[in-house]
């Protein structure tokens, strides 16, 4: 998306976000206050900052494979190691924001689609260490160098699914009896997005929660959250700007909040 229409609606966003005091919903007041504005420190904050300082050093080239925005068309290239952790990896704010939502609801299956250098992935890690972690990346080369950091933090439990999306996630589904978080980050566009989303919508329950990255990056993307927002299984969503919260809990009433983040 142009960088000129992104600024336009973060600044809508910023018009429509609720502070704390505007939010009503008891279960969305208790997660605002106690984990999307929680300002504490914890350790595996440095573990994993350290890590991403070693990542953004490191010169080693490689051949990235490139399956394309939900497709099969495979092209080569090669980028440093440091470039990829410079651009594919989420920001601190949001993969400790991601360690913050596991840590408060402790998901037992964890799924994340779009592994990269797997920062994101070790913030989940870190966050619960008894849960059985999928993280599923397209590139033979970047997940190599994904496993060798989950090595290095100590994070056996996380599992790296290796190979296209639309076959992988389907055949990891089966291996699961439910899906209870999901973090969204293996493509941007409309079509793809959906169809992972409704994949996983077969594994949900009434605490599972998802994730969606990137809610406005593209007119796709947005057109794929308000279809997110409207399906009726969806009970509440919550409108980060740069992350969008999924939750389908039937016991509270279908609500969409835009909070200030």
């Amino acid at each position: 998306m142009p960088p000129i229409q992104l600024a336009v609606d973060y600044l809508l966003y910023r018009a429509r976000a609720f502070k704390l005091h505007g939010v009503h919903s008891p279960f969305i007041f208790d997660l605002y206050h106690h984990v999307l504005l929680h300002t504490g420190y914890y350790p595996a904050y440095t573990r994993v900052e350290t890590l991403r300082l070693q990542l953004l050093q490191d010169e080693r080239q490689l051949k990235v494979t490139d399956l394309g925005a939900g497709s099969r068309t495979i092209n080569y290239r090669k980028r440093k190691v440091r470039d990829i952790a410079r651009t594919s990896a989420k920001p601190l704010k949001y993969g400790q924001l991601l360690f913050r939502l596991v840590n408060h609801f402790q998901p037992n299956t964890v799924f994340e689609l779009g592994t990269s250098l797997g920062i994101t992935t070790a913030y989940i890690g870190e966050a619960r260490k008894e849960a059985a972690i999928y993280t599923f990346e397209g590139c033979p080369n970047i997940a190599e160098v994904a496993r060798e950091n989950f090595r290095q933090l100590g994070l056996g439990h996380i599992g790296l699914v290796e190979g296209n999306l639309d076959d992988t996630l389907e055949q990891q589904l089966q291996q699961v009896q439910q899906l209870d978080f999901a973090f969204f980050d293996g493509n941007h566009r409309y079509a793809p997005t959906m169809r992972y989303f409704q994949s996983c919508l077969a594994k949900h329950h009434e605490h599972s929660v998802f994730v969606m990255d990137d809610i406005y990056w593209s007119g796709e993307m947005k057109r794929a959250w308000r279809e997110i927002k409207q399906h009726p299984q969806v009970m509440q969503t919550v409108d980060l700007f740069f992350v969008g919260l999924v939750f389908f809990r039937t016991t509270q009433p279908k609500e969409h909040f835009t909070l200030h983040f």
